[in-house]
């Protein structure tokens, strides 16, 4: 584990990752809408599944409907990119509604610092938003429906090695330990039984915290609160190289996307 107080290792440009998302975004047919306008520019993007007959089979009248976002800290490279690569792969399962949002923090990446250009840490401000580009994600995620799953992307500079947060209130069959069955065959999982201060079991930490008594909320609270009942944090250790950071998080997202197959 380094021994920096920090983030150290490669950083990206922003602007030309989301260039590439946009790029692969209009060309596997997703609706593009600024959130936020330049330079604090959020995009979220959508996309519609064609009707799934085997919806029944789920007892929900829609399609499963997924949301994802990341870059949230600008300091954790690896989220973007994992954005970037699902877009342009296009591996989407059949009969899903989609939600994504690739950069929540675009002036953060800038200045390689976790907090925003004006020092503030986006991931802390869901609960009574005051940043400009939480108070707008915050708006424009009201205006969607319901998701049936929700995942944040992240990483953690001081982690042995990949884990995860689960919030599961009403107790849905988990899908975590086959994320981290998927992500362990490219990148060490971190067995600690204690990760950020919380008991956790082969990367997976499932706090019983109750939102209402954290006074500043990450997007994960608002989300479990507002939008979802089932949300998960994945976190991808910062002292790995880049390349496995991003495949760790892809390998998390695919596992997650293949259990919402209508």
């Amino acid at each position: 584990m380094s021994a920096i107080k920090g983030y150290a290792g490669e950083r990206i440009e922003i602007e030309a990752v989301l260039h590439d998302c946009c790029a692969a975004a209009q060309t596997h047919g997703w609706a593009i809408e600024e959130i936020h306008p330049a330079p604090k520019l959020i995009l979220g993007f959508t996309r519609r599944a064609t009707p799934c007959t085997q919806h029944t089979s789920r007892n929900t009248p829609h399609a499963p409907r997924l949301y994802l976002s990341t870059g949230i800290h600008g300091d954790e490279p690896a989220g973007p990119l994992a954005a970037r690569q699902l877009l342009q792969d296009n591996a989407w399962p059949e009969g899903l509604d989609l939600w994504l949002c690739p950069c929540l923090n675009p002036t953060g990446f800038g200045l390689n610092r976790r907090e925003n250009r004006d020092g503030l840490d986006l991931n802390r401000q869901y609960r009574a938003p005051r940043a400009d580009e939480t108070v707008a994600h915050a708006a424009w995620l009201r205006r969607q429906p319901r998701f049936d799953l929700c995942l944040c992307l992240h990483e953690d500079w001081e982690a042995r090695g990949f884990y995860l947060y689960e919030l599961n209130p009403d107790h849905q069959p988990s899908l975590a330990e086959a994320m981290v069955a998927r992500v362990g065959e490219v990148c060490p999982i971190d067995h600690a039984e204690v990760i950020e201060g919380r008991p956790a079991q082969n990367g997976i930490i499932r706090p019983s915290v109750d939102p209402r008594s954290r006074p500043d909320w990450p997007e994960a609270f608002f989300l479990i609160t507002h939008k979802t009942r089932l949300s998960y944090t994945l976190e991808a250790p910062s002292d790995f190289p880049l390349a496995v950071r991003v495949a760790a998080l892809v390998a998390g997202v695919t596992a997650a996307l293949a259990t919402q197959r209508c």
